[in-house]
């Protein structure tokens, strides 16, 4: 496995992969000295990130190496579907899923999504449209959501 960090305009971030695809994107809670040599395998999923972070990027093409149970993997495809600028519920997303029972199960897969931003799990919120838990933090998931936002907040000064 190969691993480098790059910072983004909400910290630095972690990216672990090899020749099999992308394992792991985390965003991280503390100041990290950012790689000088990016490794070959993960150069592209780098590139992408910035790319989103530039706002010139609104899909992501990298192969992956999800590591999961089958039941995680089934949610963070179906997280995969949401557009863009978009967000859905808990509740859809177990809808979506076919059982709305297994909303906490669900709730339970979208926060230990293993590829931050590349999978969107922050575009999901809670059904009266509260940001509700993001394990990088509300402040990353408010910014994010913001940051995809086709409306833009103007300055008043």
């Amino acid at each position: 496995m190969e691993e480098c960090i790059i910072k983004t305009p909400i910290g630095f971030t972690k990216i672990i992969g090899s020749a099999d695809g992308i394992c792991s994107v985390t965003i991280l809670n503390s100041e990290e000295t950012t790689t000088d040599i990016i490794p070959e395998v993960l150069e592209d999923c780098a590139i992408q990130l910035n790319e989103y972070f530039e706002g010139s990027r609104k899909e992501f093409q990298l192969k992956l190496d999800i590591k999961g149970t089958d039941f995680q993997k089934k949610i963070w495809k179906l997280l995969q579907n949401i557009p863009y600028s978009k967000t859905m519920s808990y509740l859809e997303l177990a809808k979506a899923f076919g059982d709305v029972k297994a909303i906490r199960a669900v709730a339970s897969a979208n926060g230990k999504n293993p590829l931050w931003i590349i999978i969107p799990c922050h575009r999901v919120i809670g059904s009266d449209g509260s940001l509700t838990g993001y394990a990088g933090g509300l402040h990353r998931k408010q910014w994010l959501l913001e940051h995809e936002s086709p409306y833009k907040q103007q300055s008043l000064f």
